[in-house]
This record gives C-alpha cells, sequence and structure tokens, in this order.
C-alpha cells in the first residue's frame, strides 16, 4: 500500500446525494454486485458521481464475457498490472477473484516473478505483455506475435485494455489512498516500501 490512510475518505453511504446514492444502489447489499457492503473503491469513486458511472462501463466490459480473454487469462494480466504498480488493494481483490477463476495460489504467487517464472508460452505472453505495457505502453512485434500465436487478434486487443483499465484503477487507488475492505489482508509484498 503506498499509503496508509486514505486520501479521500470512502463516502458513507447515509450522507450520498441522491445522484451518489443512485451510482452505488447497483454495488452491494443486492443490487448488481451484490457482494454485500459496498466496496472502498466505489465508495471512494462516489465522491465524482458522474466519473464512476463511465468507470463502471467500462470496467464491466473488462470483466464481463464481452471481453474476449477466457477469466483466468484476464485476472493474470490484471493481477500482473497491480503487481507491477504496488497496488495492494487491487492484488487484494484479484488474488481472490483469480482463484475462483482458475489460478492456484502458487501461480498467483509466481506471477510476482514475471514471464520467466516457469509459464506456459501462453500465460508468459500475457504477463510479457503487461510489463511490457506498464514500463513502454507497447506491445514489441516479438511480444505481439507470441500472444497472436496463442490468442486471436480480438483476445490480443483485450490484453491492451485489460492492462490499460487496471493501470488506471491501480493509479486511482494508490493516490486516492483507497484502504482494504474489513477482514482482508495485505500480502506482505506489497507493504508500503520503507
Amino acid at each position: 500500500m503506498r499509503l496508509d490512510k486514505p486520501r479521500i475518505l470512502p463516502l458513507d453511504p447515509d450522507r450520498a446525494t441522491p445522484e451518489q446514492a443512485a451510482v452505488l444502489a447497483p454495488l452491494g447489499n443486492g443490487g448488481v454486485i451484490p457482494a454485500g457492503p459496498v466496496l472502498n473503491i466505489f465508495r471512494t469513486l462516489a465522491h465524482a458521481p458522474e466519473a464512476l458511472k463511465a468507470f463502471l462501463g467500462w470496467g464491466n466490459y473488462i470483466l464481463s464475457r464481452r471481453n474476449d480473454l477466457p477469466p483466468r487469462e484476464r485476472e493474470i494480466v490484471i493481477l500482473r498490472i497491480g503487481y507491477l504498480c504496488r497496488s495492494g488493494y487491487e492484488w487484494t481483490q484479484h488474488v481472490e477473484i483469480g482463484l475462483r477463476c482458475g489460478l492456484t495460489a502458487a501461480e498467483v504467487e509466481r506471477l510476482k516473478a514475471g514471464a520467466e517464472a516457469g509459464w506456459s508460452k501462453a500465460d508468459a505472453a500475457l504477463i510479457q505483455a503487461a510489463d511490457e505495457l506498464h514500463t513502454d505502453q507497447f506491445v514489441s512485434r516479438e511480444t505481439w506475435q507470441a500472444l497472436l500465436d496463442h490468442f486471436s487478434e480480438k483476445q490480443a486487443m483485450d490484453v491492451v485494455f485489460t492492462a490499460g483499465q487496471y493501470t488506471q484503477v491501480c493509479m486511482m487507488l494508490n493516490t486516492f489512498g483507497v484502504q482494504l475492505d474489513p477482514g482482508q489482508t495485505l500480502d506482505p509484498d506489497l507493504r508500503k516500501p520503507a
């Protein structure tokens, strides 16, 4: 975690304006994303309700079946970006999602080591693409070809869309100081640098 406390406090739903309440309504307690209480990321972004509404539209594409990457492969990209961005919140949320999507705990841990850590050629291409997008905002010819050796052109596009979306998410989480939700534990490798 980059910050020990939030720069922007998560919105108290009892103090939400009608516009904020409307955008938060489908995000918990029986809504479209019924995962219990509304997550800190959404309660923080609700301070800018129009931005949150637009963010949810694109985010829903990335996390839906409209994204042609299979869920496991999508989570490889998301987790690698979250780790590279040192986003403890993103990493913590998506470890749980990644495990539900078919990643093993050992694979999640190995993602920290990068593309050379004993991955299949397809998985290594995803990780390498995420690394290149993180460092250079560009996928090299070699890595693009490696993606196309295993994935369709649309799936390769979705790798870029996914990495871009989660880079933005990590920038917001890190800068706004979004803290873990209740009951979550931060991975020791993502603690704030000394």
